[in-house]
């Protein structure tokens, strides 16, 4: 029995696929097949595979259904964070995702799961990617305050949506956490971040986060043990399609 995790799987078996030009790279070619092929020779149907988030190109749940039908079939159970390009999920019917896909798969928003006597705890998260201003010498100067403002106000949601997951499993008596974000707890110019300092607060023994693909971006945010707390980086091209093994 283990805990797996990967993220930016990004299927698109019924969506037309409009993708970044890093999602062309060679890495994901036939990923799709890649993947379903490591994990049906790593994981059993008792082990827990966490996928953090950009599952779907689907704009709604209609062009995502094959894409979960694929991550459904998939060994052992299944827990899915929001990413944001998961256009199929609102927040807001988690727990109708949940009753659809009963058995199958678990979505994880407002609530947690449990793994031996660990909560897995998280939210989609969110940190401010620019627009930065680069000097000759690849030095950033300056930055869209704007844009770094609206950024704020969207924190502050995920970070309340976080604190709703983490007291939901201390109110049933877990003190063990691991906590899932999709995107990076902290950004380029950040040494912490509310991500890291509620991680700190509930004593989070790991943070696993997503979002990060493509070479140039693999190193954008904390990555091994700071403050006793591991954070690991799980974007899919980053791990070559093998999950993480996070505990076993």
């Amino acid at each position: 029995m283990s805990l797996y995790a990967i993220g930016d799987l990004h299927l698109h078996f019924q969506s037309v696929l409009k993708a970044p030009g890093q999602l062309h790279d060679r890495v994901w070619r036939k990923h799709e097949q890649k993947f379903q092929k490591y994990c049906r020779e790593l994981l059993t149907e008792d082990d827990t595979l966490v996928l953090a988030g950009d599952h779907s190109w689907g704009k709604n749940l209609e062009q995502a259904e094959a894409d979960l039908q694929y991550i459904g079939d998939l060994p052992g159970r299944k827990i899915l964070l929001r990413g944001n390009h998961d256009m199929f999920w609102d927040a807001k019917k988690t727990k109708t995702l949940n009753e659809r896909y009963a058995g199958k798969l678990a979505f994880l928003q407002g609530n947690y799961y449990s793994y031996r006597d660990y909560a897995l705890v998280g939210t989609k998260g969110f940190t401010f990617e620019g627009p930065f201003w680069i000097d000759r010498r690849g030095r950033i100067v300056d930055w869209d305050m704007q844009a770094e403002e609206h950024a704020k106000k969207i924190v502050a949601r995920e970070l309340t949506r976080l604190r709703t997951s983490f007291e939901a499993a201390r109110a049933d008596g877990y003190t063990k956490y691991i906590m899932f974000l999709h995107y990076p707890p902290t950004n380029i110019l950040e040494k912490e971040s509310g991500f890291t300092k509620m991680a700190e607060e509930y004593g989070a023994e790991q943070v696993i986060y997503a979002h990060c693909h493509g070479e140039s971006r693999f190193h954008d945010s904390i990555e091994g043990e700071k403050n006793g707390i591991r954070y690991s980086l799980v974007s899919g091209d980053y791990l070559k399609w093998h999950p993480l093994q996070v505990k076993d």
